[in-house]
């Protein structure tokens, strides 16, 4: 149990906050690169309680900038893209990527006060489909060379949704393997071979068992938790048999994602970005290590679940997140539908916008949980002393962190280290593995 001063400490994330110091010395998402379309190529863009604009010049270069104009303050967000630039509809004046001021239109001829003037901006880049931003002083840290930032735009794909919470609750929930023999859990089990697309839904590696199968019925996991440089490694095996033990490896990837496995063939790296204190989004990379991912049918399968342009859930706190009790009584543990996403959701909103920390009492099973907030403790008080935080990496240090390893399947009950094996031989097998290496 924490005192509600240690509480916000972790939570409260706006740049005069200890963990907004923290969360400041990462690279975070701000956009799908899709949201960046010929339609609208400007986009409004709140994070972690402040305000900026998001734009892809007539060249194509991003942008990233304070949202209020620095002339009267107008909102940069309804600019137009002409000249070079992005231009305030107020009185004209233009500003490049960079934040440099190119006209003030209404001054007279020969004024100097355009070369005075610049708007903050932000360094910002691309990556797996995902628009991230450095909102930190100094220079930007480098990026680790992970599968989904490997593997090509063929074998990944990007998403993102909205919460309605603080961003440490949502990031918790996949840091808790045990929940999902009981949040997760279906009376009966689908065809595996129709889960393309659907977590926890798939047969396990190695085996032909389903994975609703096996949260369904051995559901007293042992969690392992391991420190490593990305974070913390989670080793949760579920004893099947005298013969078989269910393993599954995830990871946590400091400050704030989560690598863990989707199915035999594809991984989930997700991130959970505070745009203020008591709202959140969850953005994904899917990672393939076999064929090209169907990007058509992923997002089709996402749409059904959320709304555009904003990717707000079309089930949550308004519409009760559609329980229904007689499917409660007889198809899903929740009521609450086949989409794992809308359980996540219910459990993390209904712990308040800000979980109270207060009025909890975790046990053996929330060992995971315990050892992140301890980590996120420190790295705050390091920030806080002007210290390099855990995961603020230099060119060399970026490229020693690779994949990281995630597992979802059976293993001889005396060879849980099996799994490694089975990680190694799907890496090695990957149609992207040659860049990877020479990367």
């Amino acid at each position: 149990m924490m005192s509600a001063e240690q509480n916000a400490l972790i939570t409260e994330v706006s740049a005069g906050k200890p963990a907004g110091k923290l969360l400041r010395h990462y690279w975070q998402p701000a956009a799908l690169a899709v949201e960046l379309d010929s339609t609208r190529p400007v986009r409004p863009v709140q994070l972690m309680g402040q305000n900026f604009v998001l734009f892809r010049d007539e060249n194509g270069k991003l942008g990233f900038m304070d949202r209020d104009c620095p002339h009267r303050g107008a909102d940069l967000a309804y600019g137009r893209l002409e000249d070079g630039g992005l231009r305030c509809p107020f009185h004209g004046w233009l500003f490049d990527t960079e934040g440099n001021c190119l006209q003030t239109p209404a001054e007279p001829k020969g004024s100097t006060l355009c070369k005075r003037i610049h708007q903050k901006s932000y360094p910002v880049v691309e990556k797996s489909g995902i628009i991230f931003v450095y909102l930190g002083e100094g220079e930007a840290p480098s990026f680790p060379d992970l599968d989904c930032f490997i593997a090509p735009d063929s074998h990944t794909f990007a998403f993102k949704g909205l919460i309605d919470c603080n961003w440490l609750q949502a990031l918790e929930v996949g840091i808790d393997p045990s929940h999902a023999s009981f949040l997760h859990r279906f009376f009966e089990d689908d065809d595996t071979d129709a889960a393309y697309g659907r977590q926890f839904r798939s047969a396990s590696a190695e085996s032909d068992i389903p994975m609703t199968r096996v949260l369904r019925e051995f559901d007293c996991p042992d969690i392992a938790v391991s420190p490593t440089p990305y974070g913390l490694q989670l080793i949760t095996t579920r004893p099947m048999t005298e013969e078989q033990t269910h393993v599954r490896v995830t990871n946590v990837l400091f400050p704030q994602a989560f690598v863990i496995p989707m199915s035999s063939e594809m991984t989930i790296t997700q991130w959970h970005i505070p745009i203020n204190d008591t709202s959140t989004y969850w953005y994904a990379i899917f990672t393939s290590f076999t064929a090209p991912v169907d990007k058509e049918k992923m997002r089709e399968q996402r749409l059904q679940l959320y709304t555009l342009p904003d990717y707000k859930p079309r089930i949550g706190r308004d519409n009760d997140y559609g329980f229904d009790p007689e499917e409660q009584a007889s198809k899903t543990y929740t009521g609450m539908g086949e989409d794992i996403n809308v359980h996540d959701q219910w459990a993390i909103e209904s712990q308040g916008h800000i979980q109270d920390r207060t009025r909890e009492h975790l046990g053996q099973a929330d060992k995971g949980i315990i050892a992140y907030r301890r980590i996120l403790v420190d790295a705050i008080e390091k920030a806080g002393r002007g210290e390099t935080p855990l995961m603020v990496l230099t060119t060399d240090e970026a490229a020693s962190i690779r994949g990281p390893a995630t597992m979802d399947g059976v293993c001889d009950s005396g060879d849980i280290e099996h799994w490694h094996k089975v990680d190694a031989r799907r890496r090695s097998g990957a149609p992207w593995q040659t860049a990877s290496t020479e990367h």
